[in-house]
């Protein structure tokens, strides 16, 4: 039964989730290989592009892009590279209207994560989404029901989750190897890549561009181009997004989920904190980003511990152990930095006896989960990484308001009427993600 896009359009959440489920079994393509689409190709979306063609169980099938330019080049480099010209799209939902497509991989900016992934599941796809994999808090919950309501794996783009020194080293820090960890650290100093964006202008979108599906869930707005520069590329479009509140989340959702995941895994956290404050600026630069490039913020759970997080885009990093990106675990009895090892109080080094477990990268542990279909298989599931992404939310909205804010853990509510307006955004007609929890 193939579901068309009328069909999927036209059809309510609970029809296409049937007939996504009807017609997605663990039966894949030609010679049992998974067929995937990539969806957002230019910058992260080509690596997708690299890793999943670099597997020999699955082939990209399929590239969708708003920007037909990218989309035209990435299928000439993927036809010279493997022989094969893949599908092309350019609106998403034609390509979940696609029986030989298995997967989706999805690379695009962050306010479509959720409602990408959403669709894709009811279409009876398994979904690769990058970090974050919401926009907002509360889309983040919708996304965690769709893979739990539909059955389809959903593995987020965490891939430190894949790997092995910090499996090791985390499953010991579980096991109380510096016993009961009291606070733990992480940051971002991105400042080697990060810069002023400048000022923009309103113009006429390009015809390489479907402007009106970039936006996707977001409100209308005009295109903008750079002062005094040809409109081959948007002011937003197509990295210069990550620091607009309408589609991005500035660098603690961008760099920083992947570092702020960590410090929650490694915590051994399985519950939200209680209390978050947040303060900072975008300092030095004159531009039109709206997003802070210095941010401090401070976590508190209901037994006491705390998480901070740290992120710079000015100045140097080499106070924070010589890397651009880290973490750092205080115990009891000595504490843990990644990369480094373990030390104890005395900055004495701790040996660790145990071997690295071996581990798949990203894409071939998503693949092993599609063909076992064992949530235990997945190495970086939905509900992990929407917890992961609401800290970073969190410490978005603490900041956007100016003031500490109490959180009610077990809603994913603030205790403050004004911060639970941000926990959703007003989504455009058409584009709306659905309420499924």
């Amino acid at each position: 039964m193939t579901l068309s896009r009328r069909r999927f359009l036209g059809a309510s959440a609970a029809a296409v989730m049937t007939a996504g489920i009807m017609t997605r079994g663990n039966v894949f393509g030609a010679n049992n290989r998974i067929g995937v689409c990539v969806a957002g190709i230019n910058g992260q979306g080509n690596s997708h592009i690299r890793d999943v063609t670099a597997e020999d169980d699955a082939e990209v099938l399929a590239l969708c892009d708003v920007d037909q330019r990218v989309l035209e080049r990435r299928a000439a480099e993927l036809e010279q590279a493997t022989g094969r010209k893949p599908k092309m799209y350019r609106d998403i939902r034609d390509a979940l209207a696609d029986d030989e497509i298995d997967a989706v991989s999805i690379a695009t900016t962050n306010h479509w994560h959720a409602l990408m992934s959403i669709w894709a599941c009811q279409a009876g796809k398994d979904v690769f989404v990058e970090k974050p994999l919401s926009h907002n808090i509360w889309e983040g919950r919708q996304l965690v029901a769709a893979a739990e309501q539909t059955g389809r794996v959903v593995q987020h783009g965490t891939q430190s989750r894949c790997n092995a020194t910090l499996i090791r080293d985390i499953n010991l820090i579980h096991e109380g190897f510096i016993g009961n960890i009291s606070h733990s650290r992480g940051y971002v100093f991105k400042n080697g890549n990060r810069h002023a964006i400048g000022h923009g202008e309103n113009a006429q979108p390009p015809a390489f561009l479907d402007w009106t599906l970039w936006q996707g869930p977001a409100q209308e707005a005009p295109f903008q181009i750079k002062r005094g520069v040809e409109p081959r590329t948007g002011h937003h479009v197509h990295y210069d997004w990550h620091w607009f509140w309408e589609y991005g989340n500035g660098e603690i959702g961008n760099q920083g989920v992947h570092e702020m995941d960590i410090a929650l895994w490694g915590h051994g956290r399985s519950d939200l904190p209680v209390y978050v404050q947040s303060t900072g600026g975008r300092y030095a630069w004159d531009d039109d980003g709206e997003t802070p490039n210095t941010q401090a913020t401070a976590f508190r759970f209901a037994d006491g511990s705390m998480l901070t997080f740290e992120v710079r885009n000015l100045g140097s990093f080499h106070e924070a152990d010589a890397r651009a990106c880290g973490n750092s675990f205080f115990g009891e009895t000595g504490y843990y930095v990644h990369r480094k090892g373990f030390f104890d109080y005395q900055n004495n080094p701790i040996p660790v006896d145990e071997p690295e477990p071996p581990t798949p990268n990203k894409f071939a542990a998503f693949f092993k989960t599609m063909r076992t279909r064992n949530p235990e298989d997945n190495m970086a599931p939905p509900l992990e990484g929407h917890l992961s992404c609401v800290l970073c939310h969190a410490g978005n909205v603490a900041y956007r308001l100016g003031r500490s804010l109490d959180i009610d853990p077990e809603l994913e509510k603030f205790k403050d009427d004004e911060a639970n307006t941000m926990l959703a955004r007003e989504y455009r007609e058409g584009f709306e993600v659905p309420q499924l929890a």
